[in-house]
Formats: C-alpha cells, structure tokens, sequence
C-alpha cells in the first residue's frame, strides 16, 4: 500500500507601515520619482501560508481569508503574491506548485504597504518552504524587483528608503510609538495621486519650492525617532503626497482635524493614502481617540511600532 505524506506548510508574517516622512522628488523623463521615506513598521501583520503541493509544475494558486475584504483582488499573475512566487521559482530553479493563503488584517489600497507585505511574506514562505537557501539578505533583490515597499516589508523596524523607496538604511529608532489608523471605505490608486501631485505642482508652480530631482528625509524626523521623542516626531512628520490625496477624497481633511482635535499629537495621510495615521501619546490615548472614531462612524484601528519584519511563525 502506498504511503501518503503529510503536505508541508510555512506560515510568515509581515507587518504593514506608515510613512512617517515622505518627500517625492521631481517627475523623471520614464515617469517616475526619486523618493526618501522614513518608513515605521506597524503591529499590523499580514499572514500568508504557504504548502506544497502535487499540482503542476510551477503551478500558484492562491485564496485570502480574514477580516479584509478581498472579493476584489485578483488571483492571477497580477498578484504580487503570484509574481513573488514565480519569481522566486525562476530565479532558483524550483519546479514545484505551491498553495498560497494570505490572511489580510492591513487595509487594501491603503497606503500601508499590506501587497507589499503579501509578497515579502510569500518570498520568505516559499524560501523556507522549497529549501532554496537564499534567506532574507538574498531575498532582497528580488524583493525590491516586486516593488518599492516590498524590501522594507523583509526587514521591517523603521527605517529610510531612498531612490525608489527601496534603497534601505535602518534609523534605530528608540522606544515604542502609539498610532490610531483611521480607515477609510474606498481606496486611491498609488500612480493617481502621484499624477495629482504633478498637477498640483504645476498649478501652484508660483508658490512652491522648486522641486529637486534628490530628496532625503530630514534630520529633525531623524533625530526624534532616534530619540523615541514622540513631540518632536509629531512636529516633523511630513507627506508630500497629502495635498493630493485630499484632492481626490476631500473627505480626509475633516478625519484630520478630527483626529488632532481629540488627543493626537499629530496626524498624517499615510503614504498615498487614504489611511490617515495619528501619532498618540500613549495606549490610553490610544484607545480613547479610536472609540471617538468610532462614534463617529468611522472606523479606526491601533497599533504599535516599530515592529519586526518577515518572520516565520509557523512550523513546516
């Protein structure tokens, strides 16, 4: 009688981010933008379980579960889960299929990084999963061949991303951070507000700076992580992108006012938003400005950073 084994699985979890700093250079000739982020991961963790399986060669098939809608999210190769397993496969030779299930907790098209957190979690599932021995340092570039936020996904703690986002510098930040996430119904597409950007640019050309090709993060956002200095961070958070964002969903700017009207130390758009994140003082705090948002309708979720990127959690 023939033997049946068990079907191996690996578990990784990988946390969704804030930008707490985000300066967008000027539109290059291909379209794109130099960027320097200060990026924080958040207690807010994607989980995605990866198993082997007997179907095809090289065959991805892939499901989500938990508390995030997900109806609407391809299962194809236009999924960076589906694009980091292929990649990961053509890159070391593996002829397996494998099953991916992703457990959504990061909001979709957010900017929270949680594709991101999807794709880095599925490179090191898969990396475990197939004994392809690259680890973390080898899954890096393949990491930031997926996409800008994919590498800080891996490596998670705060930290600055240069060039496309991808060129990372840990900041050593000192110290624990209390966020309150306003989350909003619809999403905004990542390339369109970096479109309105370049328009909102043009529109108010005589009243702007004129924008560098190279941008960094600046030193006063540095300095206050590096210090776990909450007031001195809420002075220095900063979004270029905000001003766009709130072209496109009016509606973040009363979230805004709201949220620094009842406790927050400050508030932020997230990345290309619509998420909009409040630094708080402290877990109380917390808790205090989530159920304000929460009685006004609006759902609102806390988390802590920095915290730890990809990691396997679940035995193979």
């Amino acid at each position: 009688m023939a033997s049946t084994r068990a079907q191996r699985s690996v578990t990784v979890r990988a946390p969704g981010k804030i930008n707490l700093f985000f300066r967008v250079g000027a539109r290059q000739p291909d379209g794109y933008h130099e960027v320097a982020s200060l990026y924080q991961a958040l207690s807010l963790y994607e989980e995605v379980t990866a198993t082997e399986t007997a179907s095809g060669a090289g065959a991805v098939s892939l499901a989500f579960t938990g508390p995030i809608d997900s109806s609407g999210l391809p299962l194809d190769g236009r999924n960076l889960c589906v694009r980091a397993a292929a990649l990961l496969a053509e890159e070391t030779g593996h002829r397996g299929g494998v099953v991916l299930t992703v457990h959504k907790r990061v909001p979709i098209a957010g900017g929270m990084g949680g594709g991101s957190a999807d794709a880095a979690a599925t490179l090191l599932a898969c990396d475990e999963l197939w004994g392809t021995g690259l680890g973390r340092s080898g899954l890096l570039p393949l990491a930031a061949r997926l996409g800008a936020d994919v590498p800080f996904a891996l490596e998670g703690g705060t930290a600055v991303g240069t060039g496309r986002g991808d060129q990372l510098s840990q900041a050593l930040a000192k110290g624990e951070f209390h966020w309150v996430l306003a989350l909003s119904e619809g999403g905004l597409s990542t390339p369109e507000v970096y479109a309105e950007l370049d328009r909102h640019r043009v529109r108010h050309a005589s009243d702007l700076p004129e924008t560098c090709e190279n941008v960094a993060v600046d030193a006063a956002a540095l300095q206050a992580v590096r210090a776990g200095d909450r007031e001195a961070l809420a002075e220095a958070m900063h979004n270029d992108l905000q001003a766009a964002a709130l072209k496109l969903m009016p509606g973040l700017a009363g979230v805004l006012e709201m949220g620094e009207s009842h406790g927050a130390l400050a508030g932020i758009v997230s990345g290309s938003g619509p998420t909009c994140a409040f630094l708080v003082p402290n877990a109380l705090a917390s808790a205090e400005l989530q159920s304000a948002f929460s009685r006004a309708g609006i759902q609102a979720i806390s988390a802590t950073g920095p915290a730890h990127g990809s990691r396997v959690v679940g035995p193979s």
